[in-house]
């Protein structure tokens, strides 16, 4: 560990003052100017990097914001419900099933007349 970190570890475990520090491990007047720089460099380089997150995180935003406006102009033009064929169509399809519907009820119906009939006919025993 270098004398800086234990520097740092010291300056957050107790409240003391730099100067305090500074006579405890017998630094000069340059060491703490370098202590200093290097602190300085590493509040600019924080600071750099917080910046280019926060310009790449509002350009992500602003690209989703683009996306969600093509999205709902792409929705507004392909207003299929509003559409004189697209409601003909659906009418269409249900007129369709209910008459599918009628049909398969016909079908089930002469059926049973046709079990009923041949039933009729082989209880006269002519089958």
């Amino acid at each position: 560990m270098t004398k800086y970190e234990d520097l740092i570890k010291q300056r957050k475990k107790k409240s003391t003052s730099l100067e305090a520090i500074f006579r405890k491990y017998k630094m000069n007047v340059g060491d703490v100017k370098n202590i200093q720089e290097e602190i300085e460099k590493a509040k600019k380089e924080a600071d750099k990097l917080m910046v280019n997150k926060i310009i790449k995180y509002e350009n992500e935003i602003e690209d989703l914001k683009n996306k969600i406006a093509d999205l709902e102009d792409s929705v507004k033009s392909k207003d299929y419900f509003k559409d004189p064929d697209y409601k003909f169509l659906v009418e269409e399809n249900h007129r369709l099933e209910q008459q599918y519907l009628e049909v398969k009820a016909d079908n089930m119906k002469m059926a049973r007349q046709v079990d009923d009939q041949i039933n009729k006919l082989r209880e006269a025993g002519l089958l």
